[in-house]
């Protein structure tokens, strides 16, 4: 580590030091310190899933919903072998150091993640503050929709042959018009995704913020790419509205407005400073 990174790993100690709420933005480099896919470009994602290489498949393409409607056994492989992997997935120490963090802060933290992984959850943090702004695997609803119920996929056991990511029958099924059902999670051209979830955990966020306007705020932005800006826009709206320090982790894409810290780093490694500064 470089002197320059040394000292910027020290501001960002200092600024969570002094924090009174704590505003942890997370993307999909979060989940890469505890082995999950982060499907950066088609390189990324064809690694992750080999078989959707030889069918040309990118991950633009296969996170669409009409793959339910064109080929559910195909759709359902995709994404209940992802929904199989989260649930056999550790969160990395990193989910330990924020939530240790976090216990003395006057108005504690709040996560607000792209991620659909329920890794936070898992780790402990409480479900009424966390925002899944893209929903959440672990939650079902129907394809058509026939109603706006969400509920969670608990009781769903899928088996999926891996060698071609085809999922076995039966595939979850829609309670009340026996239709096939589908994660909640918002994918691209995505019409039918039943919002109420998110949109509730939304104005749970909005409420802390109103409780912790006029505190010392740090926002930690971890493993938030630029392609799908959201997680970004959040943390910078959050600090150019209410003031703050943001500390933007990122190893690629690490810059910052004016005034604010950035380590490229990963999210674990990053912690791992920040915290071994905290405890001198």
């Amino acid at each position: 580590m470089t002197a320059e990174l040394e000292e910027r790993v020290e501001q960002a100690a200092n600024a969570v030091a002094q924090a009174e709420a704590l505003l942890i933005t997370a993307g999909a480099g979060m989940g890469v310190d505890s082995g999950l896919p982060d499907f950066r470009g088609d390189r990324g994602f064809w690694k992750a899933y080999p078989p959707l290489e030889r069918l040309g498949v990118s991950f633009i393409d296969m996170a669409n919903p009409s793959w339910f409607a064109r080929d559910p056994e195909l759709a359902w492989g995709f994404y209940g072998h992802r929904l199989n992997l989260y649930r056999s997935t550790t969160p990395h120490r990193g989910f330990e150091i924020l939530a240790r963090w976090t216990e003395n802060l006057l108005h504690g933290s709040f996560v607000f993640t792209s991620n659909v992984d329920g890794q936070f959850q898992k780790a402990g943090f409480a479900d009424e503050r966390i925002v899944e702004c893209h929903g959440s695997i672990a939650h079902l609803q129907c394809t058509a929709p026939c109603h706006d119920e969400i509920w969670e996929a608990t009781e769903l056991e899928l088996r999926v042959d891996e060698s071609v990511f085809r999922a076995d029958s039966p595939l979850p099924a829609c309670s009340r018009c026996g239709g096939l059902a589908r994660p909640n999670v918002l994918m691209f051209g995505d019409w039918h995704w039943i919002p109420h979830r998110t949109a509730t955990q939304e104005r749970h966020l909005a409420a802390w913020f109103e409780s912790a306007a006029a505190s010392a705020l740090v926002v930690l932005e971890l493993g938030a790419g630029g392609a799908v800006p959201t997680v970004r826009m959040t943390s910078e709206r959050a600090v150019m509205n209410l003031g703050g320090t943001l500390i933007r982790i990122n190893p690629r894409e690490p810059h910052v407005p004016h005034g604010h810290i950035a380590l490229p780093l990963g999210a674990l490694e990053a912690l791992s400073a920040i915290d071994a500064v905290l405890k001198r």
